[in-house]
């Protein structure tokens, strides 16, 4: 029971704890600490008692215990999507695998400095980037010819961004917002805006030669039907 009580006091609030801190309150090795929880928790003494899959946090609530199922369901995702991609990447070429660990990069950042910005105005535009250059690199990896066509927004574009968004964070950290950092921060707003463009017609020129062969297909698609008489014009009926 004593025992019991320090668990619970070391507990506190929360519906779950280490074991390792749970065996420092009793003074206890963690091997005994788990046996003696198991014990408790077959009496009924933590009524909604229960451990992690690796046995090495106490559980105390059905609803934290559902949160960790999920929690370890998206894990187990995240680690067969990163699995898929790293079989997918191992066929591609050390240029084109040194191109994406680049863009992932660049990524990470943007994503740093959005969450580190609180405007919605820029939040949105720094979001927007991140799709549309996301998009890019997704296109790159499936099709890796078009990596030349990347080089100008990978060695001046997407560093400039960084470059700007960084000195952003640091003018809107300010406590003291004057009109030259006021000014300069209208300007990166601006800029984000221009760049957001430019990265959309890249976006969409990298799927220009895809775009060729759909209008070609469909060009051939129609001057079949049109020799075998069934395009629209061919079914009118004649007065």
């Amino acid at each position: 029971i004593r025992r019991f009580k320090k668990y619970q006091k070391t507990l506190g609030k929360r519906t779950y704890c280490d074991l390792t801190k749970l065996a420092q309150a009793v003074g206890k090795p963690v091997k005994f600490v788990k046996k003696d929880l198991k014990k408790m928790i077959g009496k009924g003494w933590f009524t909604e008692g229960c451990f992690d899959g690796s046995e090495t946090c106490l559980i105390t609530s059905r609803e934290t215990f559902c949160q960790y199922q999920e929690m370890e369901k998206a894990l187990e995702e995240k680690k067969k999507q990163e699995a898929l991609r790293a079989r997918e990447e191992s066929e591609l070429s050390p240029e084109v695998k040194e191109v994406l660990e680049k863009g992932r990069n660049y990524l990470d950042r943007l994503r740093k400095s959005n969450d580190a910005i609180p405007g919605e105005e820029i939040s949105a535009k720094i979001f927007k980037m991140e799709k549309i250059v996301d998009q890019i690199f997704q296109r790159a990896k499936a099709h890796p010819e078009i990596i030349p066509d990347l080089k100008r927004m990978m060695d001046y574009y997407l560093p400039m961004t960084v470059k700007l968004l960084e000195a952003y964070e640091d003018m809107d950290s300010q406590p003291v917002q004057g009109e030259t950092i006021r000014s300069s921060k209208k300007e990166i707003e601006d800029t984000l805006d221009t760049l957001n463009d430019a990265f959309a017609k890249l976006l969409d020129s990298v799927f220009q030669d895809t775009a060729w062969d759909v209008s070609s297909d469909i060009s051939v698609l129609h001057t079949l039907l049109a020799q075998e008489g069934l395009k629209d014009s061919d079914f009118k009926i004649q007065h």
